[in-house]
């Protein structure tokens, strides 16, 4: 599996309400609409810059906060492939992967918004094709990959109907 996308950066302690401001929680039932807002308090407009297949570059701790699954699952509807950080709150990781979005934890300090980037899921590897670099990460486990590759837990279980372990 390979994401190659252009790099969005975020910082340390990215949380929910970052990703979703809860003003507009009365959309949860209208992913079309809430996924216009993603990241609106702290970025604005950031929806329509965002190209499909771009990846979210964040720093520690992306993903604090509660664990609406909508934070994720809006992420990926709004056409991010990817978010790469150095670390994510338990909930959210696990969220993000069973709504089909690849969450790889690894420092990309160097990556600058605009870079260009190639991530090597299977392999762990993510190359800065900007900057002409390379990272190593710990790939993912198999249940996990293949859930991606399905595109989510929920088209996982109605292809398998269960876990393959």
């Amino acid at each position: 599996m390979i994401i190659k996308g252009k790099v969005w950066r975020f910082g340390d302690d990215i949380s929910t309400d970052h990703i979703i401001p809860g003003r507009f929680y009365h959309l949860r039932s209208n992913l079309d609409e809430l996924k216009k807002h993603v990241f609106d308090d702290i970025a604005p407009g950031f929806y329509k810059r965002i190209s499909k297949g771009d990846i979210i570059v964040g720093g520690s701790n992306f993903g604090l906060g509660s664990s609406r699954e909508h934070a994720p699952l809006i992420i990926k509807m709004a056409g991010i492939d990817a978010i790469v950080a150095k670390s994510f709150a338990r909930i959210f990781y696990r969220n993000a992967i069973n709504v089909g979005l690849a969450a790889i934890i690894c420092d990309v300090d160097d990556a600058q918004e605009g870079d260009i980037v190639e991530i090597r899921v299977d392999e762990g590897i993510l190359l800065n094709v900007t900057k002409k670099t390379e990272k190593r990460f710990s790939p993912l486990p198999k249940i996990m990959m293949d859930i991606l590759k399905e595109e989510g837990l929920d088209k996982y279980i109605k292809k398998y109907g269960r876990f393959n372990i």
